[in-house]
Formats: structure tokens, C-alpha cells, sequence
């Protein structure tokens, strides 16, 4: 079995030379990324996230030391 082993990885690795992403790779995470932004910014600006917002910045100007 261990030949077995030392033999797949031999013809695993032939003809790896990259060892970075693809020009594709790079577009989907691209893409990804822009879709995560677009869904976090919906979340942040949506009127139950800002009512909490305004009502933690009202509480922290109201305390007191």
C-alpha cells in the first residue's frame, strides 16, 4: 500500500507548476466578495438595524459617569 501512496501523489503533483488562484478563481471570488458587501450593506441599512443603532448611540450619550 505504501507504494501505492508514494506512486498517486507522484502522479498528483506531475505537472503542477501554480501555486496561486486562476484568473477564474479570481473572478468568482471577486463576484463572492461583491455579493457578501451588497447583503452586509442591505442588513446595516435595514430600519430594525438602525432603530438598534440610534437606540445604542442614544442610550451611551445619555449615560452618566
Amino acid at each position: 500500500m505504501k507504494w501505492i501512496r508514494k506512486r498517486w501523489g507522484a502522479v498528483r503533483g506531475a505537472g503542477r507548476t501554480d501555486s496561486g488562484m486562476t484568473t477564474a478563481e479570481y473572478a468568482v471570488g471577486t463576484i463572492a466578495a461583491a455579493g457578501f458587501g451588497a447583503v452586509l450593506y442591505k442588513v446595516v441599512t435595514s430600519d430594525a438595524v438602525n432603530s438598534a443603532l440610534q437606540s445604542v448611540v442614544a442610550k451611551a450619550l445619555d449615560a452618566q459617569f
